[in-house]
């Protein structure tokens, strides 16, 4: 690999390892950018190109996974953790979830309240896909 590329993914990896520690954060493109010092477009296109998926779908399904841990784990209600996830609005929430997921937060929450295996097999189970 030339020096170049390994740059540009170290480049990547800091951006996305920013969108891991800050995921409840409202986080954007601009932003992103600048943690990876290089322009918006070329955040765009190369973060798609390293990581198979754009910038604001990555950090919405670690946001859905984060909520789908605090549905199994937690009693609050899906509006807290709609919010305490990151999301602006619970109807958001909830479409993107069932888009990632398959099914309502509400339906997860009681099909994983059904199935009392441990959380490290769930966890790999249930774990959204790209």
């Amino acid at each position: 690999m030339s020096r170049a590329a390994e740059e540009t993914n170290r480049r990547m990896l800091r951006a996305r390892d920013a969108m891991d520690r800050a995921y409840a954060q409202p986080l954007d493109v601009p932003a992103l950018a600048r943690i990876a010092h290089v322009s918006q477009a070329h955040f765009t296109r190369t973060f798609r190109a390293t990581f198979g998926e754009t910038p604001h779908r990555y950090l919405q399904r670690r946001r859905v996974e984060r909520a789908m841990f605090l549905l199994r784990e937690t009693d609050r209600s899906v509006t807290d953790i709609c919010f305490q996830v990151g999301f602006g609005s619970p109807g958001t929430f909830s479409r993107t979830f069932h888009d990632i997921v398959g099914r309502s937060p509400r339906a997860y929450r009681k099909e994983a309240a059904a199935t009392n295996v441990p959380t490290c097999f769930t966890k790999a189970w249930t774990r959204p896909s790209a």
